[in-house]
């Protein structure tokens, strides 16, 4: 299969990094419209992001923000990037998800050069979604493979360019190793049926697809080596993957502290007590919150600025190095939780109310932590490390 002759919905996009747009006042207002608009539940009502803010993300760099330059990207390093996501998820968090997949790149580089370079021939702002699990017996054929089957979690299908889906290539009764089928969006079906209690804008429905032909150059073994060389493509691509997505557990959890110190200004108790902001034990439980939050900020940069110097040395990361990536990433998505829950409790009765922020920040990051990245085995797996041993297969 080529894209080269393919009708895409690929726009020109205005040049300019993402990450120096931060704090700008283009970058504030979409910050503002997707903050009102959240709070007016409109995303979580239709279940996906709305196709104009996946637009302005286009525009802004979003999806050309980890690109190599020589593709027409601008070649973000693992940080910067995150701090964007971050500065997204305070916004919404399911507008924070669905830009972490600006990320796709990563997943894409495995791809064929030549592949690659007819894929961002057009435009480096490719909206990429994937389908991964479970991988479905892919029939082999002169050319590749003929794909069927459903996928499910595939984050910002609704207004992808292209998506991935995984098979198992299949010759005989033998399958091989996994791949991933990268085809234009408009090859696969989305069945909407992302019904769930937090980041229900994420749009993370299930992808089908019936008999796509793929040529073989349009897929890649799953966890393959990059055929990409800048420091982003040697990095731990299942950390990074993990990174994107915990980091908008952070951004939740700064949103909710902000919407309580908000809250707590002006307004006076219906019970005649203090207001929130002035009662000893709200201002102790707040401080201890405030506390963990930059902490488990504190360390996940940390681990990436770590690393990064290293690759860009053109060294390999060391176990202990990739391990404090993917620890520090379920730390920070469990401590996010954590503090958007306490946020709540010490709101009283205002945060339990569907129309509350609150609410939606304690869905949300708490969906965050419901991640296989950041399951509870990742704690077992780390401590393995610090003792000399070896991790179960797949955490590193």
């Amino acid at each position: 299969m080529s894209l080269k002759n393919t009708e895409m919905p690929y726009q020109e996009s205005t040049r300019g990094s993402v990450y120096d747009a931060l704090g700008s006042n283009e970058f504030e207002q979409l910050m503002s419209d997707i903050r009102t608009r959240a709070r007016n539940n409109e995303f979580d009502d239709q279940q996906c992001i709305s196709q104009d803010i996946i637009e302005k993300f286009r525009e802004l760099g979003i999806y050309r923000a980890l690109v190599p330059k020589r593709l027409g990207g601008d070649e973000l390093t693992a940080a910067q990037f995150c701090e964007v996501i971050e500065e997204i998820s305070k916004a919404d968090g399911s507008a924070g998800w669905v830009a972490s997949f600006g990320m796709g790149v990563v997943y894409l580089s495995a791809l064929p050069t030549d592949t690659l370079e007819s894929l961002y021939a057009k435009s480096p702002d490719i909206v990429f979604a994937g389908g991964i699990f479970p991988p479905q017996p892919a029939e082999k054929i002169a050319e590749g493979f003929r794909v069927k089957g459903r996928w499910k979690f595939s984050s910002g299908c609704m207004g992808a360019d292209v998506v991935g889906v995984g098979i198992a290539p299949k010759e005989g009764d033998t399958l091989g190793l996994p791949r991933m089928a990268v085809m234009p969006a408009n090859k696969a079906d989305i069945e909407k049926n992302w019904d769930v209690v937090g980041l229900a804008g994420t749009g993370s429905h299930d992808l089908l697809v019936n008999d796509v032909e793929v040529a073989e150059n349009w897929t890649f073994v799953r966890g393959g080596v990059s055929n990409l060389e800048e420091p982003m493509f040697r990095y731990p691509s299942l950390s990074f993957a993990t990174q994107v997505l915990s980091v908008v557990g952070l951004g939740i959890a700064r949103a909710a502290l902000d919407e309580l110190q908000a809250m707590a200004a002006g307004r006076a108790s219906v019970t005649g007590a203090p207001n929130m902001g002035q009662r000893p034990l709200t201002q102790v439980d707040v401080a201890k919150a405030e506390a963990d939050l930059r902490s488990a900020r504190s360390f996940f940069y940390e681990a990436i600025n770590d690393a990064w110097p290293t690759l860009e040395k053109g060294e390999a990361l060391s176990v202990e190095q990739t391990n404090l990536l993917r620890l520090s990433s379920t730390h920070a998505a469990r401590v996010s939780a954590e503090v958007a829950r306490k946020v709540q409790l010490l709101s009283g009765m205002t945060g339990v109310y569907k129309n509350s922020p609150l609410s939606r920040f304690v869905n949300d990051a708490q969906v965050v932590t419901q991640h296989a990245f950041m399951g509870d085995i990742t704690w077992q797996n780390a401590g393995a490390i610090f003792f000399g041993q070896k991790p179960l297969p797949g955490y590193l």
